[in-house]
């Protein structure tokens, strides 16, 4: 045989593993290379499996995250709405109470306040005593004052 300048040779394997070896042939450079690329492609085959993977996991990672900011964010947008209504009411009220007529009706219904020169009038109706009596159902038992507490004490009913 003649040895080719670009092909080396290998001895043949000892030990009788090989049924070519067995025979007397020696592995070809072509099927050690066809070996050795079989097992590149399968390397790089799995390392783009795996990189793969990897970004569909991080495309559902933040798809989830995604919708739960939407979720955040549509709550906070109907809290700001309530806001805005708080906000948009309360500013009715002070440019309500801004009007000084509304500002002395408050002070004479609320407080009893009156203008210098002004007389406060109380009215009380006759047949009640006060206000007392308006506050008391008919039909509900008279509470006793303090002598007359004394004096069912002392001397019963």
């Amino acid at each position: 045989m003649q040895s080719r300048p670009g092909r080396p040779q290998y001895p043949p394997r000892s030990g009788g593993a090989n049924i070519t070896s067995a025979v007397g042939m020696q592995e070809t450079a072509g099927r050690i290379r066809a070996r050795r690329t079989s097992l590149f492609t399968k390397t790089v085959m799995w390392v783009t499996a795996l990189i793969c993977m990897a970004f569909l996991l991080g495309s559902l990672a933040q798809a989830w995250s995604n919708s739960q900011l939407m979720q955040q964010v549509q709550k906070e947008q109907q809290r700001l709405e309530q806001l805005q209504a708080d906000h948009a009411r309360l500013a009715q009220s002070v440019n309500y109470y801004k009007d000084p007529s509304v500002i002395e009706s408050e002070a004479r219904q609320q407080l009893g306040y009156i203008r210098p020169g002004e007389h406060a009038v109380v009215i009380v109706s006759g047949d009640n005593q006060g206000s007392q009596g308006a506050a008391q159902h008919p039909g509900a038992p008279m509470q006793p004052n303090f002598w007359q507490a004394w004096w069912n004490t002392f001397f019963g009913q």
